[in-house]
């Protein structure tokens, strides 16, 4: 079995005070591949940040923390939330469900390429879990650095898939790659 995990796929993310984000595509081939895994009757876990800081996007109980329209409908095997960036550290125990379900390979998509969702993508990788990030399934932002360079959303995407592909962390793909795993 391979389960699919969609990472803060949530509103808040449109806030413009998150600034310039790349690949419009993406909310498009989240759709996708739920679509896929639904019809392939494969585990689907949907994972939420709920932020503890007052007026963020991701606030709890605010409109910002409901997942966007295109998990409408979704009925997940698993649905929980996290306050850190990786899904492994959230209000249930991911690691302790996927071996539970004897589930050993992992497909992750969401939001933010370059934060929660490589952060689970490393700690999954490190985990023993075979993990496949559908990077056209993902966005993020520009961001400053600490210098006060800006790398562009791209820019950062690009580092995402270099630092999980070199360090095999995991295997990073399209969403029509990743379909191929539903064989």
């Amino acid at each position: 079995m391979t389960a699919l995990i969609l990472i803060d796929v949530q509103r808040g993310f449109d806030d413009p005070r998150a600034g310039k984000r790349n690949n419009p595509a993406a909310e498009s081939n989240i759709k996708t591949l739920l679509d896929a895994w639904t019809t392939a009757g494969q585990p689907l876990v949907l994972v939420r940040h709920d932020s503890l800081f007052k007026g963020s996007p991701l606030e709890q109980g605010t409109p910002g923390a409901r997942f966007k329209p295109e998990l409408d409908g979704a009925e997940p095997d698993l649905m929980f939330t996290k306050h850190v960036n990786s899904a492994f550290h959230g209000a249930v125990d991911l690691h302790q469900w996927l071996t539970a379900k004897g589930i050993n390979r992992i497909v992750l998509a969401g939001i933010q390429t370059n934060m929660c969702v490589e952060t689970t993508a490393r700690v999954g990788g490190n985990l023993g879990y075979e993990v496949h990030v559908a990077l056209d399934a993902t966005f993020t932002f520009d961001q400053a650095g600490p210098d006060g360079t800006v790398l562009t959303a791209d820019e950062l995407s690009r580092a995402t898939a270099t630092n999980l592909h070199g360090g095999g962390f995991a295997t990073v793909t399209s969403t029509q790659e990743v379909l191929t795993l539903l064989g």
